[in-house]
């Protein structure tokens, strides 16, 4: 299928063509080539693969495009895909039909697979995921929990489809629905479409999709925009990141029909200059609809125009705000400005806006596809639809999911997610402590919210947030006073400084948890620590502040205990704070080696050889050396 044949427009020519070629497809083996499986080397899989094929004597029906040749009716596809979720299983190897794949793969497992499982359908049992609860091999995603257990409207095509090939986009029924938002619909019933369908804002604040768009619509103005905000920045996030790289041609198609239902003709991707691959992706999927005659001038013959540009953004977290965002792609800094004007009234360059973020745009598609009523049998009734979350932290299972509105934290835990695991990875089936959600923005939530439906109205009054999606889960060897400190002093770095509250606030509020955290805090401290949190919620200017003091606030009120023995007793109780730490050698394992007075850098440990050694508590630095140099496991205070 050469890139000429789409230039006619004739989507279901198109899609005709390449699903005829797709069937003459014997094997398709599908490698992931996600950020994730990229840096575990997907690539020397890839080429090791096509390598073994050739080596096997099959090089005459190996295709890694599907061009169409009518002698030939075994051939072999090898492809890459987006991101298929999985993270931690990468590299990941998908062989259809059969729907058998192999995680962690690696080039020396080429040959084998090629010729136990492509020429006498063999399964490789090593290479299959093996269930850490019940030590099972599963042998695909029909059968592996953490895809079983998900609903992927959103991911669906992630991690199936070529995302640089938009002939395959096509050929499973892209940009049909931006056809017909430009050809069939009207501006009214487009916003209309999305109002009835209950889509809210995917980015964090949850704001209704539809009235978004209606409020820019009724804008009198010759020039509007339509901003895809691409700008991922929370700690352990990576949904949209992943929809960039593995769907490309859907988030274009939802800024198609973006624009076209509020009178746009001119759209930025405002993308993480960290997203190397999905700049790139993003690119050539524009670059390939526009010389496709799908994006440009007279778009679909409806003699309305659309152009999309990819903006790099530096890496500053606050340009996730939508103002500083705009701020940016007008070449000022990223900072942000006070609401109203909104920008759907004054925008990018002054001009009525939308922005919406990455996953809200690729399920526009869907909704125009398919229908209002198709998409909001999913979810809740305030909450519509499914949501992505990255999984990340003690879990079994980690990696991208996606899940209707309403899914039960518990059942993302425990079932998709495998459980629990120690600091070991070994799975404990008591040992969850708490989920941080919503990423800096977030709350915390804890055993009593397991059975929690993870929607908008829900979270919010428990003091949490869905945010763009960010999920760690960590166990009861988790100190949350440090947790707190992690995300406040991501926060404070990354403000812009722009207002008092946020710029002061935040600082201050990491210099007191400092001080807990290293034994110097006092009461007062601590309800110092819960006024300012406050103070720089309600008063700091944007989105960044207004909710930095969230993770802090919600662990005050769910572990407020924790809090109180580091400050009264000087003790954390999960003994990872170091200064707290109380470090002594057990008498009855002593036995005198030395090694550990031999290797202390402080020449903190006395006694002589054979007899007991102790530690001097005012010289010690707590580095820990004394611990990981003693054979007989005599030294005590350290995790």
């Amino acid at each position: 299928m050469t890139m000429e044949t789409l230039t006619t427009i004739d989507l279901n020519a198109v899609a005709q063509h390449y699903n005829k070629a797709a069937a003459r497809v014997h094997k398709r083996m599908v490698v992931c080539a996600g950020t994730g499986c990229m840096a575990n080397g997907a690539m020397p899989v890839f080429h090791a693969l096509k390598d073994a094929i050739i080596k096997a004597g099959m090089q005459e029906f190996l295709e890694i495009e599907l061009d169409q040749h009518d002698d030939c009716h075994k051939i072999i596809h090898v492809t890459g895909s987006g991101c298929q979720g999985f993270c931690a299983q990468g590299p990941l190897v998908n062989i259809l039909p059969e729907e058998t794949m192999y995680v962690k793969v690696r080039p020396e497992d080429a040959t084998e697979i090629i010729e136990r499982t492509l020429v006498n359908n063999e399964v490789i049992d090593r290479l299959l995921y093996v269930n850490p609860v019940t030590g099972e091999h599963n042998r695909g995603q029909l059968d592996i929990p953490f895809y079983k257990l998900q609903k992927r409207l959103v991911l669906g095509e992630c991690g199936h489809v070529d995302p640089e090939d938009i002939n395959e986009y096509v050929a499973h029924g892209g940009y049909f629905a931006a056809r017909k938002a430009f050809m069939e619909l009207t501006d009214v019933e487009i916003c209309d479409t999305i109002v009835e369908s209950g889509l809210r804002g995917r980015g964090g604040g949850g704001f209704p999709t539809g009235r978004k768009w209606n409020l820019t619509r009724v804008e009198n103005s010759d020039k509007k925009f339509v901003i895809c905000n691409g700008d991922e920045g929370d700690p352990g996030a990576f949904m949209d990141r992943s929809l960039m790289e593995g769907n490309p041609h859907r988030v274009i198609e939802g800024m198609m029909i973006a624009a076209s239902a509020i009178g746009a003709d001119e759209g930025y991707v405002y993308v993480r200059l960290e997203y190397p691959l999905a700049v790139k992706r993003m690119r050539k999927a524009i670059e390939d609809a526009l010389n496709a005659g799908i994006l440009g001038d007279n778009v679909f013959g409806s003699d309305r125009n659309i152009h999309i540009h990819v903006m790099e953004g530096a890496g500053a977290f606050v340009c996730g705000e939508e103002t500083a965002l705009m701020a940016s792609i007008e070449g000022k800094r990223g900072m942000p400005m006070p609401k109203p004007p909104f920008p759907a009234q004054k925008g990018l360059f002054g001009m009525p806006t939308v922005i919406n973020n990455v996953e809200t745009l690729a399920a526009v598609p869907l909704i125009i596809r398919h229908g209002a009523a198709w998409f909001n049998q999913h979810g809740t009734a305030n909450s519509k639809g499914t949501k992505t979350f990255a999984l990340t932290g003690h879990v079994a299972n980690t990696g991208l999911i996606e899940v209707p509105f309403g899914t039960t934290l518990r059942e993302i835990v425990y079932n998709i997610g495998g459980g629990v695991t120690d600091n070991d990875g070994k799975v404990t089936h008591e040992g969850f402590n708490a989920v941080q959600i919503g990423g800096p923005s977030g709350g915390c939530l804890t055993e009593e919210d397991l059975d929690l439906s993870l929607d908008y109205d829900s979270l919010q009054a428990k003091g949490a947030m869905i945010g763009s999606g960010g999920l760690v889960v960590m166990n009861k060897q988790s100190c949350m006073v440090q947790i707190a400190r992690f995300f406040m002093n991501f926060t404070q770095n990354e403000s812009c400084g722009k207002c008092v509250p946020c710029r002061e606030g935040t600082k201050q509020m990491l210099a007191m948890l400092d001080d807990i955290i290293e034994g110097r805090a006092t009461e007062e401290t601590f309800h110092l620590l819960e006024e300012v949190g406050n103070v720089v919620k309600m008063a700091s200017l944007c989105g960044l502040g207004k909710t930095a003091p969230s993770p802090v606030l919600s662990t005050i009120v769910k572990f407020k205990d924790e809090y109180l023995q580091h400050i009264h007793n000087k003790h954390c109780p999960t003994n990872n704070c170091k200064a707290l730490r109380s470090i002594s050698i057990d008498p009855a394992k002593c036995i005198g080696c030395t090694a550990c007075a031999r290797k202390c850098p402080v020449k903190a440990i006395s006694g002589d050889k054979k007899q007991l050694h102790v530690i001097d508590p005012e010289t010690c630095t707590k580095c820990g050396v004394c611990f990981e140099v003693c054979k007989f496991d005599a030294v005590i205070g350290f995790n």
